[in-house]
């Protein structure tokens, strides 16, 4: 039995919190400690500076009511320095170099950044005495993809033919050796538990080489959107997806770090899997539909994937709140808002994590469809 059965169960212990979040001036950070402040979390961070512009730590406000510090996870001092001064209860380890294609222009800093990157937070936590959970957050490009059309479950092997899912191999191997050595599942120290997602769409994601982005600047400029692979499918999931997965996992390793202290897939529910051509063909109705073109001899990517998430179901009671179709549309209403009145962005965001927990709170995820309703409020915006 989930030990977290609703919504408010599984919030309720991150309330009054210390949490460092690493990476949370990118976009999943901006959603993650929007939701935790939301919840009365007290919430740190450590990244670079945004890397986009616009960004959504900037359009959101971000920086009032947390502490925030630019730096680098490679910087091994900076990190010890940053989260012993905060004395923080739990880690939220976010920060990454993500994309696939920049993995292959700079190999090295990727690999130094994904894994090296990843152990010197853990060396900080291992360090901090206040820390007392550890969520560390990889990919499901992690598992060893030989495109047998199969749904990955944690037990399968780890590997990666490009640097970025071999970088993130790596940082499991290093997530796994601080577990092994120094973590703790009786509540004396640091548990660490490690969260596989899927490809994440949502409002406030601007990086270079991404879907969703791509699609905004084709139609925010009326200018082309390039596609590597329009057949291949991939594991969709709104940001809020993840967070709230990654939100119950903090409260787990706080509440019963034996029984969550492991490695955890969070990929789509949604029975149907969709491929690039239908994501944009859905969202295009939304909104517009940009012209597109294809790149000759693109770099190699997996053409399939899918993650087995039945134990975040039945174990930690993980059930997003929107089906396929109604992420896409949500997302498409964000971007349509944002540029409609930037000014508006922060309520326009807290508003969607409302919404979405407000599903979660009915207790059951939205059925398939429900996105034709959504998609002509969507519409009535612009």
């Amino acid at each position: 039995m989930p030990l977290f059965p609703s919504l408010l169960d599984f919030e309720r212990p991150l309330a009054g919190r210390r949490i460092f979040v690493t990476g949370h001036t990118g976009f999943t950070g901006g959603w993650a400690c929007l939701w935790l402040k939301s919840i009365g979390a007290e919430v740190a961070g450590l990244a670079l500076r945004p890397a986009t512009n616009p960004a959504l730590y900037d359009a959101l406000g971000l920086s009032e009511g947390m502490q925030s510090v630019m730096g680098d996870i490679c910087d091994a001092g900076l990190v010890a320095k940053t989260m012993g001064d905060f004395q923080p209860e739990i880690v939220l380890h976010l920060a990454a170099q993500p994309l696939v294609r920049r993995s292959y222009r700079e190999p090295v800093a990727t690999f130094l950044v994904n894994a090296i990157g990843t152990a010197h937070v853990l060396e900080a936590a291992r360090l901090t005495p206040s820390v007392k959970a550890a969520v560390c957050i990889t990919t499901d490009k992690v598992y060893k993809n030989n495109e047998e059309s199969k749904s990955f479950r944690e037990s399968d092997p780890l590997g990666g033919k490009d640097p970025y899912s071999a970088s993130k191999a790596a940082a499991e191997m290093v997530i796994d050796s601080y577990a092994a050595s120094f973590g703790k599942t009786d509540g004396s120290g640091l548990a660490i538990a490690t969260a596989r997602g899927g490809n994440i769409i949502g409002g406030g994601d601007w990086s270079e080489d991404r879907l969703i982005p791509d699609y905004v600047r084709a139609v925010i400029n009326d200018g082309k959107l390039t596609l590597r692979y329009p057949q291949a499918t991939r594991p969709w999931q709104h940001v809020l997806a993840l967070v709230q997965g990654y939100i119950m996992l903090m409260a787990g390793l706080l509440q019963a770090p034996e029984r969550h202290a492991r490695a955890w897939n969070l990929g789509p529910l949604d029975p149907q899997a969709y491929s690039v051509r239908q994501v944009l063909e859905i969202i295009g109705q939304i909104w517009k539909a940009p012209k597109l073109e294809f790149m000759e001899n693109p770099l190699a990517e997996a053409q399939t994937l899918a993650l087995d998430s039945s134990l975040a179901r039945e174990v930690l009671g993980w059930n997003p709140a929107w089906d396929t179709r109604r992420m896409i549309a949500e997302t498409a209403a964000w971007y349509k808002g944002y540029y409609k009145d930037p000014k508006s962005t922060h309520d326009l965001t807290l508003g969607q994590i409302e919404t979405w927990r407000a599903g979660l709170m009915q207790g059951v995820p939205a059925p398939a469809g429900i996105a034709d309703p959504i998609a002509e409020g969507v519409r009535k915006i612009g």
